[in-house]
């Protein structure tokens, strides 16, 4: 069997090795070091790659196989959901609030403190917001913020990063909002990165890395008009 070596980054170059080369365990971790300046973020996510680590870890760069995608023609909204969509409870908005959802997300109580969004990744997210490629969806009730999620988009490419809800149901109307907005826009899916019982529920599948890159590729080459994240309220209905 062939040995597989991790990639060290350098500081001065933002290339990453071909995705093929990343470890099958621990699944997906391509490279380690670098920084997290936004050119290198963005290259990393057009290149499928997300940075993932702890506050004892190095700087880790991760592409899994398989990978978790959620499809915008198989959104899952249960009856229950439904039902709850009617009553119409939340209003949303997109790039209203990214520090504080950003933030949130990384404070969220079912984190247990062990939250891998540390200090030094708000920091280079939110510069990454503002440079026009990390953007947020946020969930409102009244004047209150109940849930929201963000990621990076890069065309018709986007990541998905972090979510939260503080009330019923919030995380999973941004996901929807988000998604039924996208496809509006020609976006066929959101890159999920990896699966977990929520996004199961959601209607997240996991396909091969290699055909994830086919597939992100293609939104790659999708051209976004600039209304996509202008700040904006969005809406949503319960007929996926």
């Amino acid at each position: 069997m062939m040995s597989q070596v991790l990639t060290a980054l350098s500081p001065h170059d933002l290339a990453f090795p071909d995705l093929h080369n990343a470890l099958t365990e621990p699944n997906g971790l391509l490279a380690v070091g670098g920084d997290l300046s936004w050119q290198r973020l963005v290259n990393a996510y057009k290149h499928g790659v997300f940075p993932w680590f702890n506050e004892q870890d190095p700087l880790l760069w991760w592409s899994p196989n398989p990978r978790a995608i959620l499809s915008l023609d198989d959104i899952h909204i249960n009856k229950t959901l439904k039902k709850f969509i009617r009553k119409q409870p939340y209003q949303v908005t997109i790039n209203h609030a990214f520090d504080r959802i950003i933030n949130i997300c990384a404070d969220a109580p079912f984190r247990d403190d062990d939250t891998w969004i540390l200090d030094e990744m708000v920091d280079a997210y939110q510069i990454l917001h503002r440079k026009g490629y990390a953007h947020s969806v946020e969930v409102w009730e009244g004047d209150d913020l109940v849930g929201g999620l963000y990621g990076v988009a890069i065309n018709g490419l986007f990541s998905g990063e972090s979510m939260f809800y503080l009330k019923t149901n919030a995380s999973k109307i941004a996901l929807i909002a988000l998604g039924q907005h996208l496809k509006s826009f020609g976006v066929r899916f959101i890159d999920c990165q990896i699966q977990n019982p929520f996004l199961q529920s959601m209607g997240a599948i996991e396909i091969e890395r290699k055909i994830f890159i086919q597939l992100k590729e293609v939104e790659l080459n999708r051209p976004m008009a600039p209304s996509c994240w202008q700040p904006q309220r969005i809406d949503y209905d319960n007929k996926q």
